[in-house]
């Protein structure tokens, strides 16, 4: 049932007209993102090297804009550019598709570099 609204012929629908899979809201908590946006980027780096922390993840939502922060180890020797870019457009499509908000910015901070193990241990001075 709807009423028209007096004066501005608007038609207001009442709360009981309105399908109960249409009511109220979803608030996705932001920690949850920020496993969102560490989880996907997990999946671009994998594996990881022996001794490297897991990706983790900040996040800023405004409004339904989710502006990133990751923070990774990597493998040394790798192509840091290149790797770095390819998290950030995948995390910005998968919290895009799962979280359904606008991603504007991922900002990817290199914490460490790990050695691989084909490369040996690092050659320095010796007496």
């Amino acid at each position: 049932m709807t009423d028209v609204s007096e004066g501005t012929g608007a038609v207001v629908r009442r709360p009981a007209d309105v399908p109960s899979g249409e009511r109220g809201a979803t608030r996705i908590a932001d920690r949850v993102v920020a496993k969102i946006a560490a989880q996907a980027a997990l999946e671009v780096i994998s594996p990881l090297p022996p001794e490297a922390a897991r990706p983790h993840a900040t996040v800023v939502v405004h409004h339904d804009a989710a502006h990133l922060h990751v923070h990774l180890e990597l493998d040394y020797p790798t192509d840091i550019g290149p790797r770095c870019q390819a998290v950030r457009r995948h995390v910005t499509e998968r919290v895009g598709a799962l979280v359904g908000m606008q991603v504007p910015e991922v900002a990817v901070q290199v914490e460490k570099l790990h050695l691989t193990a084909a490369h040996g241990a690092p050659h320095g001075r010796t007496r």
